[in-house]
Order: structure tokens, then sequence, then C-alpha cells
């Protein structure tokens, strides 16, 4: 094929982009339906037999859900279950007593680190947000001084730790052990966050200084559970049991990676220690486990921590649509031959798989706005370009997670929640939490490409 003909596919995708956008944002049509119409769209401006369309499509659909549903759906049950018994909100408040008013932004960077571990990036955010109200009014400071940590930390841990979205239906997708995207993903995380957490405030403090006078509203948060201390289960067993999937996943991996080291063979203890340590084992285990920590020991009654389940299950239905439907639109790119006519184009190419799919995540990231759907719509183009490569698996899922976190403005969600919760204009927003997750974006390739050196 010439160099125009593997351009004329990248032209249809281009098209379909432009058309999404328009979509989601001049006709405020649901993001959901909005994709499976362009996947449609383009689909039959790639020449897909008529035949084959609706087999592709409901292809990408169950492929990506049917290894992630029931991830997500513990992970969300988990999460509200620590939430609503007063688990996290011990969790950040310990932590901040612990450090002191001096070290204030590091216990914030902490607190927010292990609370949005277990918790969905905006569930944490609105969880934290009237804790943060409530330092800050207590300690005199600025709402956005120790907004900024706290986003930052958020931020880092919904795109590159499992079972948060991206990195968990990336995995999937590139067929990379999870276990593996989690221990590189923590490596590379901590780090980002102790970089670009409480140093980038300083930063933003000089860009935008007004920026930090302002009060914010926490009325936009709606209602969140207020506890007095006292009523909160105790600092330890509420980490146990926020990391406790992350705790199994992690022995599971170290296990697997001194069995491979030792050259040891199969046998039933090491079967039983990865079933434990699979993503949905784990979250099952710890979801059963809160339920009895944050539920039964608490003596809350047990219609009203699975009512708590249960809702946590209905505030996540539209997000698992959107993600099938990103799985859609990226089974057509493959099936469509978008996929193929990227990998042509990059045949004799020099530049390296991770920094590419870094590179085409952050350009979907810009045009699309959600991180998710920019991260499966990448691994609908890159995946022809890895076979025959020996690229880690693990580390092409962080840096297609890390492309997709880049410069969110105004068609991403969290850019207005950020705006907003802090009452700030649209330069403070740009300058402030738009450079945040571009500068996050940065660092961590960078961290990626240097640990590609080492594994």
């Amino acid at each position: 094929m010439s160099f125009t003909d593997n351009l004329f596919p990248l032209l249809i995708v281009a098209l379909g982009v432009i058309v999404l956008l328009f979509l989601i944002m001049k006709l405020n049509l649901n993001t959901f339906i909005s994709l499976v119409v362009v996947a449609f769209l383009v689909a039959l401006a790639l020449g897909m037999p008529l035949n084959e369309i609706v087999s592709s499509i409901k292809a990408g659909m169950g492929g990506t859900l049917g290894s992630i549903a029931l991830i997500f759906g513990f992970g969300a049950i988990l999460g509200k279950l620590v939430s609503d018994a007063g688990g996290a909100q011990r969790i950040a408040m310990t932590l901040i007593h612990k450090f002191g008013e001096k070290n204030i932004s590091w216990a914030v960077v902490i607190a927010s680190f292990i609370i949005g571990i277990a918790l969905f990036f905006e569930v944490g955010l609105v969880l934290l947000i009237p804790i943060i109200y409530q330092i800050a009014k207590q300690l005199k400071v600025s709402i956005l001084y120790l907004g900024i940590p706290m986003a930052a930390s958020l931020s880092v841990t919904h795109g590159f730790l499992p079972p948060h979205p991206g990195p968990t239906v990336i995995a999937q997708q590139y067929e990379a052990n999870i276990g593996m995207v989690l221990l590189y993903g923590l490596i590379i995380a901590i780090p980002t966050v102790m970089i670009v957490g409480p140093l980038f405030t300083s930063l933003a403090k000089k860009l935008v200084p007004d920026a930090f006078l302002k009060t914010g509203s926490v009325d936009s948060v709606g209602e969140v559970k207020d506890f007095k201390l006292e009523e909160t289960p105790g600092f330890s067993i509420s980490v146990m049991t926020a990391l406790f999937p992350v705790i199994l996943m992690a022995i599971a991996t170290i296990i697997q990676l001194l069995q491979d080291i030792w050259k040891l063979s199969d046998n039933i203890l090491f079967d039983i220690i990865q079933l434990i340590g699979e993503p949905t084992t784990a979250l099952l285990i710890s979801v059963l486990i809160a339920v009895y920590t944050m539920g039964i020991a608490r003596r809350i009654p047990m219609k009203q921590v699975m009512a708590s389940a249960e809702e946590s299950i209905r505030s996540i239905g539209m997000m698992l649509l959107i993600i099938g439907g990103g799985g859609v639109f990226k089974q057509v790119l493959i099936d469509g031959g978008v996929g193929d006519a990227v990998a042509n184009i990059f045949s004799d190419s020099s530049i390296s798989p991770i920094l590419l799919a870094w590179m085409i995540a952050a350009v979907l990231r810009i045009a699309l706005g959600s991180a998710t759907v920019a991260a499966l719509t990448t691994a609908g183009l890159v995946i022809p370009l890895m076979q025959g490569s020996d690229v880690n698996l693990a580390l092409m899922v962080l840096s297609t997670g890390a492309g997709s976190l880049i410069a969110s403005h105004v068609n991403d969600a969290g850019f207005w929640m950020f705006k907003e919760f802090f009452g700030l204009t649209m330069k403070e927003t740009f300058s402030t939490w738009t450079l945040l997750e571009t500068i996050i974006s940065i660092i961590s390739l960078g961290f990626i490409l240097l640990l590609s050196i080492f594994v």
C-alpha cells in the first residue's frame, strides 16, 4: 500500500473524532450513544462489509466489558463501603494530624493516594473536597493550596493503578499481566506524585496568585456524610480495608516473579496464590472483608450496608456503558484496518512503541476529553504495532495511561469539576488543573522510559 492509501483510514478516524466532539459538545448527545453512532459511521466510511459491522460492534462491547465489569462492580462497592462507614475520612484526618500543619500538603498527598487507590477519580474528589475545606478553614490556608496535591494524587492513581478503569481496561486489551501493571504503576506513581503534588503548588501560586484567594463552593459537592472522628473506624483497619485488593495482587505478582527467577514448577499452592491475586478474586475477598470491617463490626445493619453497595453500582452504570462504547470504537478501528494503516506508516520508524502509544493517547485525550476512551482508542491503533515486538506490555499500558492524562480541558468532566469546586475562572483552571495534568503526563513518561531500560 502507498503512503496515501495508509493515510486515508487515518483521515476517516480524524473526521470520526470531529463528529464525536460535535455530537458530545454541540448537540449534548450522551457520550455512550455518540461513541456507538460514530463507530457505525467510521465502519461504513472504512468500507467494512455491512454484514460484519454489527458483529464488530458486539465484539468490541463484549470483549471490553467481559473481563472488567466484575472488577469495576466490586471496586465501586469497596470504595462506597469504606466511604459510607467513615473510613476514608479517618485515613485523611489521621494523616493530617500526624504530619502537622507545617507538612499539611504532604499529608493530603498521602491520604489522597491511599483513598485514590480504592476510589474512582470523581468519587475520590467528591469525598475529599469537604475534608479539604474543613482543614483549610481550621489552618487558615488556601483551599487550592491543599486541592492541587489532592488532585495530583487522585489523577495519578486513576491513570496508572488497577483497579481503575484506564489501566485495567488497557491491560486487558494489551494482554498484559495486571499485577505487573500495578507493580510498575506504583514505582512510577509514587515519585510522580512526590514531584508534582506539593512542588507544583508553588509554581501555580506564582502563575495565578489570585486563584489562591478563592474560597470555592462546597455546595457543588452534593450530600456527603460528615463524621465525628470517634464515629469512624480505626485508622489501621480503614487503610487495610482500602488497600487489601492491592496487597493481594502485589503478593501474587511478587511470588510469581520469585517463581520465575527460581524456576519453580507450578503446584497447588502457587495456583491458589495466583487465583487469590486475580483482580476479580482479590476485589471479591476485599468486598467481603469490607462488609465486616466497615459494616457488621461497626454495628451497621446489613440492609444499610447492602443499600450502599447497590447505590455504588447504580453510579457506575453509565461509566461502564461509556467504556464499552470506547471498546466498540476501538474494535471498529482494528477490524476496519486503521491499526494496520498505522502499523504500515510506522513500520520503518525507529520510534519506541512506548513513546508512540503515549503520543497517540495524548492526541486522542486532547481531542476526546475522556482519558479512558482515549486510552481504549489508542489500544486499537497500537496493538498491530506491537506484533513481533519485545516491548514490555505492562509499560505499554502505563505509557498509554500517561498519554491519556495530558492537557485536560473543556471537553473533560474533571476540568469542570475542578473549576467549580475551587471557584476558579477559565484562565485559572487552565493554569492549575490543565497544566497539572500535562506535567503529570510528561514526568510519568520520563519515569516509564527510564524503567524500560531496566525491565
